[in-house]
């Protein structure tokens, strides 16, 4: 069971608002985009990204991972103890509304019993529009790192290449 707060469902609103958006694209509008994506930016910023990088999107897995918590064979149930499965970096903004830190953070706990690589990488002020906002390449090098930590990096399958042929 993960938390809901307030802020997520008000991000989910557009979409889930309305029952019938299920087998819908929604836009979002500027206002709307700006509370669940650009809140932790400048109206300006928040306004260009909104311009640029909007497009409608399906409601259908937002139905679905509302829902998940009441329903035990929920379509987007994941295997949280699966031990053989690759690394996972889950990347949190404490100010996100549409992912909250505090449900990343209770993902992440999911996660405590599997012998798999999990780790939890936060931002501290960012927003849903972390890796599109002008501090992309902040959390890019951090992801970059993180993977080559994991030996999953560029230069890790450029040293996988080399050995192929």
């Amino acid at each position: 069971m993960l938390p809901l707060p307030l802020a997520e469902l008000r991000s989910g609103l557009p979409a889930l608002g309305n029952p019938a958006n299920i087998s819908r694209a929604v836009a979002l509008t500027g206002k709307e985009f700006k509370f669940s994506f650009g809140n932790a930016l400048e109206q300006s910023e928040s306004d260009a990204l909104f311009d640029r990088w909007t497009i409608p999107s399906p409601a259908r897995p937002l139905f679905e991972v509302a829902v998940a918590n009441f329903n035990p064979h929920a379509e987007s149930k994941v295997n949280t103890h699966n031990d053989a499965r690759g690394p996972l970096l889950l990347i949190s903004g404490t100010a996100d509304h549409t992912a909250p830190d505090v449900a990343t953070r209770a993902a992440f706990r999911l996660y405590r019993d599997s012998l798999a690589v999990t780790n939890l990488e936060t931002f501290q002020g960012r927003g849903h529009a972390l890796v599109i906002d002008h501090g992309w390449q902040d959390v890019a090098e951090r992801v970059l790192t993180w993977l080559s930590e994991q030996g999953l990096g560029p230069e890790a399958r450029a040293v996988e290449a080399a050995q192929a042929h």
